[in-house]
């Protein structure tokens, strides 16, 4: 299947994205790797100029609703800093889990190609998936409501500055 990408032309928008490790092996939740991924958030929106409006990270998956001037660069970095953060991470703590993400090649390949970038492109569409986010722990059983996970938007107490919505 093709990698659905965003386009040059609708780079600023605001987007629903989703980065999904390859083969969808549950790798988020132990040694630190939830970290990880908010350290590098929080780095794109004080360096890159992302804006976060919601996110939650799950064990093998995540899903943020997301701003910037280029968002195509945002992407592409994110995606290339936290997979060499989780390689690093994964040698240090679980070396036969890197097998995994081999490509065979001498290299490895952690997230998933496509990032299924939606445009948001009305108030009704954020507001629905803004709720699809913050439910997924819920619907997985994690938690009994969307504020108690603590790598969720949903939740008061993220470290991950969450830009209010302005519709």
């Amino acid at each position: 299947m093709p990698s659905v990408r965003i386009s040059k032309e609708l780079a600023s928008g605001i987007y629903y994205l989703t980065f999904t490790v390859r083969n969808w092996y549950y790798i988020f939740d132990r040694h630190n790797r939830f970290q990880i991924l908010a350290d590098s958030l929080k780095y794109c929106q004080k360096n890159k100029g992302v804006k976060i409006y919601a996110y939650v990270f799950m064990i093998n998956h995540l899903h943020l609703i997301a701003s910037g001037y280029d968002m195509i660069g945002f992407v592409r970095d994110f995606k290339r800093h936290t997979s060499k953060e989780m390689q690093n991470n994964i040698i240090a703590t679980e070396l036969g889990v890197l097998r995994l993400f081999d490509l065979g090649n001498g290299k490895y390949e952690f997230w998933s190609r496509t990032n299924m970038p939606k445009m948001i492109e009305s108030e009704e569409y954020i507001i629905q998936k803004i709720n699809y986010v913050h439910a997924n722990p819920v619907r997985r059983q994690y938690v009994k409501k969307p504020e108690d996970w603590m790598w969720s938007s949903a939740n008061p107490d993220s470290d991950i500055v969450i830009e209010p919505l302005v519709l």
